[in-house]
């Protein structure tokens, strides 16, 4: 009884229903990722204009990616100082960004090195802000709750990966790239209006005095002794070698030279993707605090990774675009329980550290697509993304096999035993008195 209400109470939406903070964190989250969705394509397709190259789009994903290789220190101060702020500054930062490069190339003044540039300083608005994004979540909502509001953030992100290249590849066709640039700032100015109602988040908790660089060295050595957070976090890894940097990188290159299709089709064909995602991320958000998290998170990456490289192998749109709805769907266990798992399994003293070293395991992306960018020069972008997909089904199967742990994981008594262990560890913990 007391698992089905585990998993039936509040429904799909329990977390929003009962946390207040958590409705206007997740409304901030649609419009923020909105922005960045609807960007990532015009910003793809200006870069594929002016190129034509996928070398050259791959050297500009790592350019506003490389931010990304900041986020244990991000973490770090997402433990250590007011997250809200950070949130506030990201979305202040990322809208002066984003018009910017707009108004640049408009004005005809944006060739590819300004891109670049621009690339870099849109992705420093995004990137080192998403530990304190993620961490905030734990202090709006109850543990029991916490793969239930992850999950929605999942979902936030999917539905707007939906509905942001649809967008932006639609207001290309009518207004152009640069001026689509420039109206798509606008979501991070509704995203900042969106926290102001919860601007005192987060504020009870401990403030720690220690040192950065203390606080970085005492977090790492936690969370390597907690083998499932390490196993999550190499399986996040390996997703963002071997496939994130393919769909950030090559989707305006399958829609142009393989598919023919043209910014619409390109939108339309994300728009899939994020469609798959959108459902499977509902889905998950309905189960609750359901047990076996961690196969749930094993098995979809690697069905995703096998998704991926059947997409690799069509040249067809009636093939291509129900695949990418696919891959879609099999993405959400792996977006949805990245977080999760890293969360459940580590003290919540070092939440932002963690998810620091999660966004540094993303951070690998732009190096990532570089070297992916290389070898599609040699064999083309399909067989690239076939190989690439295929070391990931086979490196998830690999690490679930060396920590058996890991698939076996629901995180659901995670607290308890936690507190068991402390209980346990204080006698030996204080000093004996003096004779």
């Amino acid at each position: 009884m007391g698992s089905r209400s585990r998993r039936s109470q509040g429904g799909p939406i329990a977390s929003l229903r009962s946390s207040r903070p958590f409705r206007y964190l997740w409304t901030s989250n649609v419009l923020f990722f909105g922005g960045i969705w609807t960007q990532t394509l015009v910003l793809g397709w200006m870069v594929y204009e002016v190129t034509g190259s996928a070398f050259l789009i791959a050297v500009f994903t790592a350019c506003r990616l490389a931010p990304l290789l900041l986020g244990p220190f991000a973490g770090v101060i997402a433990d250590r100082f007011d997250r809200y702020r950070m949130l506030v500054i990201a979305n202040l930062w990322a809208f002066v960004a984003v018009l910017g490069v707009a108004v640049l190339a408009m004005v005809g003044a944006a060739p590819y090195p300004v891109l670049l540039v621009g690339g870099l300083i849109i992705g420093l608005a995004q990137s080192p802000s998403q530990p304190a994004r993620a961490s905030l979540v734990v202090e709006a909502v109850s543990r029991r709750n916490l793969s239930n509001a992850n999950a929605l953030n999942a979902f936030a992100m999917n539905m707007t990966q939906m509905i942001g290249p649809a967008v932006g590849g639609a207001m290309i066709g009518v207004i152009g790239a640069p001026w689509a640039l420039a109206v798509s700032a606008s979501w991070f100015v509704l995203s900042l209006l969106a926290l102001l109602p919860v601007r005192g988040i987060g504020r009870g908790r401990v403030v720690h005095e220690t040192s950065v660089r203390r606080m970085l060295v005492s977090g790492l050595g936690t969370i390597r002794r907690r083998r499932v957070a390490v196993a999550a976090l190499t399986v996040t890894l390996c997703a963002n070698i071997l496939i994130w940097p393919i769909y950030q990188t090559f989707m305006p290159v399958f829609a142009g030279e393989v598919l023919h299709l043209d910014a619409a089709g390109l939108g339309t064909l994300m728009t899939c993707a994020g469609l798959g995602g959108t459902v499977s991320s509902l889905v998950i958000a309905s189960f609750g605090d359901f047990p076996r998290k961690g196969a749930v998170f094993v098995v979809g990456t690697a069905c995703w990774g096998a998704l991926w490289a059947g997409f690799a192998l069509s040249t067809s749109t009636s093939l291509s675009f129900p695949l990418m709805v696919a891959v879609g769907l099999a993405s959400a266990p792996f977006g949805v329980l990245q977080t999760t798992l890293v969360l459940l399994a580590t003290p919540s003293r070092v939440h932002g550290t963690a998810l620091g070293l999660q966004e540094l395991a993303i951070g690998t992306m732009p190096v990532a697509a570089l070297g992916l960018g290389a070898l599609a020069q040699l064999i083309g972008v399909p067989a690239t993304t076939f190989a690439s997909a295929s070391m990931l089904a086979v490196s998830v199967v690999v690490i679930a096999l060396a920590v058996p742990a890991l698939v076996r994981y629901d995180g659901r008594h995670e607290e308890s035993a936690l507190r068991s262990r402390v209980a346990s560890a204080e006698p030996e913990a204080s000093p004996a008195p003096p004779a």
